[in-house]
């Protein structure tokens, strides 16, 4: 059973950069892919990134192509997730989830971990 801990959210002003770290334990080689989700207040949770935990290649949804960068140590067992150029409406819990097969979903969940832009 694979264990997700998020770190690294906190409060930023606009135009800042923050990092956030996930990391996995307990079945980590059985990871097909991760990733970071969001879901700010009123609104339903995004995927905002992923990669192949295999491969590390990688998705990125349009709104932070450009200023989000997704990465993994795969010796550390911990995903990376660089934001730059943050904007209020960056502003969400964020949470890292992975998918452990093909067709499989996103079934193992972290706690979140909030980042607040300010503008």
């Amino acid at each position: 059973q694979v264990q997700l801990v998020e770190s690294g959210g906190g409060l930023v002003q606009a135009g800042g950069s923050l990092r956030l770290s996930c990391a996995a334990s307990g079945g980590t080689s059985n990871i097909y892919r991760i990733g970071w989700f969001r879901q700010a207040p009123g609104k339903e949770r995004e995927s905002v990134t992923t990669i192949n935990w295999s491969s590390g290649s990688t998705y990125y949804t349009d709104s932070v192509k450009g200023r989000f960068t997704i990465s993994r140590d795969k010796a550390k067992n911990t995903m990376y997730l660089q934001m730059n150029s943050l904007k209020p409406e960056d502003t969400a819990v964020y949470y890292c989830a992975a998918q452990m097969g093909i067709g499989l979903g996103y079934n193992h969940w972290g706690q979140g971990t909030q980042v607040t832009v300010s503008s």
